[in-house]
């Protein structure tokens, strides 16, 4: 597999071409942005960490029967992906009320929902990504209704899968980001599901796992970062 010209760079990561048309080379950078960019920084070696815990969530979600772009690793920061055109939607799914939804509901961080709750946002920078439902993309034409359900249903059994994860190592998911993309007319899981892209509280301690020691200036945001993929790579080892 050959790495061709850079295709795009966004804040996380690069994508090349390659020399297979149906196929991305992703690079995974240690470059980190809140606040929509807002705040930017540097986690020393977030690229590995992100790129490999993904490989290690995509095996396991691969496994349930819910496809993945994940092809195969290159490398350290590196992966193989096979080229989706993205559905304009983020689905986050929550758990524990954490973050925006802690400020928009005024309820304390922590508390826990007696279910999931499934959000859909409408992937614009400009816009900051505005939350929106099954009548806005219907009405907008971002997608279709079925896909917009079936990222949903998915989201949910994500969760499923990932909590199994990550209760065996000690680590509570709070919520976490999805994004989709379509091939061939087949709907598959792109994007990453990492540190960046999901909080993780320890169970015991609640100390925060994930980017928002970055977003918060909690300090040692690498050490919580590396803390989770040394946790989830030893759950999945001793399976």
């Amino acid at each position: 597999m050959e790495k061709l010209a850079l295709k795009y760079e966004g804040k996380a990561k690069k994508v090349y071409e390659t020399d297979e048309k149906d196929y991305f080379w992703v690079a995974y950078k240690d470059d980190a942005t809140a606040f929509n960019g807002e705040k930017k920084g540097q986690i020393a070696d977030k690229g590995e960490v992100n790129n490999q815990l993904s490989a290690l969530f995509f095996a396991e979600i691969e496994k349930a029967g819910i496809p993945t772009h994940f092809v195969r690793l290159l490398g350290q920061r590196d992966m193989l992906v096979r080229r989706l055109e993205m559905v304009p939607l983020e689905v986050v799914v929550r758990n524990i009320v954490a973050g925006s939804l802690s400020k928009r509901l005024g309820v304390e961080e922590g508390f826990v929902l007696s279910q999931p709750v499934v959000e859909l946002y409408y992937k614009d920078d400009a816009l900051g990504d505005p939350m929106v439902n099954e009548s806005h993309v219907a009405a907008m034409g971002w997608a279709k209704l079925e896909v917009a359900r079936e990222i949903q249903t998915w989201g949910l059994k994500i969760n499923e899968i990932l909590r199994n994860i990550l209760v065996k190592a000690g680590i509570d998911l709070i919520d976490f980001k999805l994004e989709f993309g379509i091939s061939n007319g087949q709907l598959f899981l792109g994007d990453e599901i990492s540190p960046d892209t999901c909080r993780y509280w320890d169970i015991k301690t609640r100390e925060k796992l994930d980017k928002d020691r970055f977003r918060r200036d909690l300090g040692q945001v690498e050490e919580a970062y590396q803390e989770v993929f040394r946790r989830v790579k030893e759950v999945l080892a001793s399976v």
